[in-house]
C-alpha cells in the first residue's frame, strides 16, 4: 500500500505516538483535573506537557490560552458561534471548508452578515481583497490558512498586520497547515488560532485545539465542568468542558515533539520535494488538470486535480483496487472551493503525500496515472 492521502490524516504516526498512548492507557489511566490522588495528577501532567510543546511550536506566550477540543471543526464552531451575535459583519473567503462555510450559513440564519470574498485570482485571497470588504460592523475576519482543495498558502502574516492596525480580530483555519509549515501567532498577527491533531502535528484523531489571544472573550459552547456554582473557571477549564482526551492529547504531544525534534523545517523542505516531483510529473500528462498554484513552495502538502475522460471519485478507485495507493477524491467537504475553482459537483482527485512517503512512492503515483490515462485514451 502506498497511503498518499495525508491531508485527510497522516499515517503512519512516528512510533513515539504510539507507544505514549499505550502507555497513557496502561500506565497512567486516571481523569485529569477530577481527582488528587497520583494517577489524576500524572494525567493532568500529559495535558498540561502537550500544551506546553503545542505553545512553543506556534510560538504562544501563556499556554492557558490554548484550549484543547476534539477537532478543528469543534473548535471553530466555538470560536465563531462565541464570537459572532446577530447584526454582526464578518469577513471571509469564497473557498472555505465546510467547517467555517456551513457554521456562517448558520449563523447568517440568526442575523449574522457574511461577506464572501472572491479573489481576482481564484486561489488566492490579497489583502487589498480583504481590506476592501471591511465594514463599520466588521467584527471578525475567518479564513483558512491553506484551502484542502486549493493548497495556495494565504498572505495571512500580510491581512494580520493589516487587521490589527484596525482592531478587528483575525482567525485562522489551520487544519492544513499547523504543522506542516512554520506558523508563529504572534509574527503573524493571528488572534484566533484553530488545528487538529490528526494531520501534520501526527497525533490521533478526535485531538484539536483552538488558541484565544489574551483579551479576546469567548463563552462556553458546551455547559459543565469544574468550577463551583457561582463563578466560572479561568482558561483553558472554561471552554474545556468535561473529560478530556487524555490518550489522544497524550499522543498529540508526542507528535508535536516529533516535529520540534526533527525540525519542522526539514520537515517541510522534503514534502516540498515530494510536491514538487508530483507537480512536474502530473504537468507531463496530458489531459491532467492542476488545481492552485504549480510552486511547490506556495502550496501546502497536497495537489488536487482533474484528468480528462474520467470522474475523480472512479479514478480513485482504480488507484485503490489496481495500483493499492490511497488518494482522496471527490469534493473533499468544501463544496464552496469547488464552485470557485469550477470543478463542482464531481469535485477533485487529491494527492497528499507526507513525511513519510518516499520519491520512489511519488514515481509510482505517477506511473499510475498515466496508466489510466492510457486506459481511458
Amino acid at each position: 500500500m502506498i497511503y498518499l492521502d495525508n491531508a485527510a490524516t497522516t499515517y503512519p504516526k512516528p512510533e513515539a505516538v504510539y507507544q505514549r498512548i499505550d502507555h497513557i492507557l496502561r500506565h497512567i489511566g486516571g481523569n485529569p483535573g477530577r481527582s488528587a490522588h497520583s494517577s489524576a495528577l500524572e494525567a493532568s501532567r500529559v495535558i498540561f506537557h502537550t500544551r506546553e510543546v503545542l505553545s512553543r511550536l506556534l510560538n504562544i506566550r501563556d499556554a492557558s490560552r490554548l484550549v484543547f477540543t476534539k477537532n478543528a471543526t469543534e473548535a471553530i464552531n466555538l470560536a465563531l458561534k462565541g464570537i459572532l451575535r446577530p447584526g454582526d459583519h464578518v469577513v471571509t473567503t469564497s473557498f472555505e471548508h465546510n467547517s467555517v462555510a456551513r457554521t456562517l450559513r448558520r449563523l447568517e440564519s440568526m442575523g449574522v452578515e457574511t461577506t464572501r470574498v472572491r479573489a481576482r485570482r481564484y486561489d488566492l485571497v490579497e489583502p487589498s481583497d480583504i481590506e476592501g470588504a471591511l465594514t463599520g460592523r466588521t467584527s471578525l475576519v475567518v479564513m483558512t490558512h491553506a484551502s484542502n482543495v486549493l493548497g495556495t498558502i494565504q498572505p495571512i502574516g500580510e491581512i494580520g498586520s493589516c487587521l490589527r492596525k484596525r482592531g478587528i480580530p483575525l482567525m485562522v483555519d489551520g487544519a492544513q497547515s499547523v504543522g506542516a509549515m512554520g506558523l508563529d501567532v504572534e509574527a503573524m498577527d493571528i488572534d484566533i488560532l484553530t488545528g487538529t491533531g490528526h494531520k501534520a502535528l501526527f497525533g490521533p484523531q478526535g485531538t484539536g485545539f483552538l488558541y484565544i489571544r489574551e483579551g479576546l472573550d469567548i463563552p462556553p459552547l458546551v455547559d459543565g465542568g469544574t468550577g463551583d456554582d457561582e463563578n466560572e473557571p479561568d482558561m483553558p477549564d472554561r471552554l474545556e468542558t468535561g473529560t478530556l482526551n487524555t490518550p489522544g492529547i497524550g499522543g498529540l504531544g508526542a507528535g508535536v515533539e516529533f516535529i520540534l525534534k526533527e525540525d519542522i523545517r526539514k520537515i517541510r523542505e522534503h514534502e516540498e520535494g515530494l510536491l514538487e516531483g508530483i507537480l512536474r510529473g502530473l504537468e507531463d500528462i496530458e489531459g491532467i488538470h492542476i488545481l492552485g498554484t504549480k510552486e511547490a513552495s506556495q502550496r501546502v502538502g497536497l495537489v488536487s486535480f482533474t484528468m480528462e475522460g474520467i470522474e475523480p471519485e472512479k479514478a480513485g478507485l482504480l488507484l485503490d483496487r489496481e495500483f493499492s495507493i490511497m488518494v482522496r477524491c471527490g469534493t473533499h467537504c468544501a463544496p464552496d472551493a469547488h464552485r470557485t475553482a469550477g470543478t463542482f459537483p464531481h469535485g477533485t482527485i487529491r494527492v497528499s503525500p507526507g513525511y513519510f512517503n518516499t520519491h520512489e512512492d511519488i514515481e509510482d503515483f505517477l506511473r499510475a496515472i498515466r496508466e489510466i490515462r492510457k486506459g481511458i485514451c
